[in-house]
């Protein structure tokens, strides 16, 4: 269990293993670039992240603008969509990832299971629902956007590139576990509004 959770979020249990820096730490998203620490990922105020968290860590996420970087795009397996969106509050380092499953490109969508994972960056704490029907978005929408949206436009956005503005709210109804099942955290309710890009996908000749 715990390999599959490194995997996922690149986050080692090792204690000899040494801190990665944000150029060395892999996407958590799979084949799209690292979210960008230096600056917000959608024009300013246009991207935010809100949510609730209870049991072994409490704290009321509230984040938006430069105070947030983000990043997303298709899942892994085609079944849906997967976001990623990291800043502080409270005094930590939060990251939150969202796979939202049989969401699609450009779609409007509702009740959409999703699993969720929360990472404590620099506290080596990792918590996820381990499947997708702990949490459901209940309401998605997407909005096409153009390269200058981004931060980097060479790198989000640019040629052979679809980007969508993705704004959600849900919630969960289990906890999300950490690694030894020892400890659990409940994401009461979540907002968001991130980028997710897509690539051009070649014409069949």
């Amino acid at each position: 269990m715990a390999g599959a959770f490194a995997a996922l979020t690149g986050v080692g249990m090792a204690a000899a293993a040494p801190p990665r820096t944000p150029a060395q730490r892999p996407s958590l998203l799979g084949g799209l670039p690292p979210a960008s620490l230096g600056g917000p990922c959608l024009r300013s105020g246009q991207a935010y992240l809100r949510a609730q968290i209870r049991g072994a860590v409490r704290l009321n996420v509230d984040l938006r603008g430069a105070q947030l970087s983000c990043e997303g795009g298709p899942r892994f397996n085609g079944s849906g969509i997967r976001l990623g969106f990291e800043g502080r509050a409270g005094g930590r380092q939060v990251r939150m990832v969202f796979g939202i499953d049989g969401a699609r490109e450009g779609r409007p969508g509702r009740e959409l299971p999703t699993n969720l994972t929360v990472i404590f960056e620099g506290e080596r704490q990792l918590f996820a629902t381990q499947g997708d029907g702990n949490c459901t978005v209940d309401r998605l929408d997407q909005e096409r956007i153009g390269a200058a949206t981004g931060p980097n436009p060479a790198a989000r956005g640019g040629p052979g590139m679809r980007s969508y503005r993705v704004v959600a709210h849900g919630f969960c109804i289990a906890p999300a576990n950490d690694l030894s099942g020892k400890r659990r955290i409940l994401v009461t309710t979540f907002d968001f509004a991130g980028r997710a890009d897509f690539e051009q996908t070649p014409r069949q000749k």
